[in-house]
């Protein structure tokens, strides 16, 4: 079966700052979601007073999001594992254009 690879901008907000990120359509709604989670995850680190700077909160809550992942005790399907590797590459490539 062919893999649909038609790709749409997306923007999404993380800590009030826009990124504009590729994403295949059928997959938008789950970049949306994860956006959603991870500026709520860096809200909550900034929050905290203990970590200053948008780069090493964002690695704090990569390490908390992770944490989270391993302790669920249960092992991604390949293609979640594959769509997570996705998105972090779109994330990664939006922040670097920022």
């Amino acid at each position: 079966m062919a893999e649909h690879t038609d790709k749409e901008t997306v923007a999404v907000n993380i800590l009030d700052k826009e990124y504009l990120v590729a994403s295949p359509g059928e997959a938008r709604s789950d970049l949306e979601r994860s956006a959603r989670y991870l500026d709520e995850k860096m809200r909550e680190i900034r929050a905290s007073g203990r970590v200053f700077g948008t780069e090493r909160i964002a690695v704090m809550a990569a390490l908390n999001i992770t944490h989270e992942l391993l302790q669920s005790g249960s092992s991604m399907p390949e293609s979640a594992e594959r769509t997570l590797r996705d998105i972090d590459e779109r994330v990664r490539e939006a922040l670097e254009q920022s």
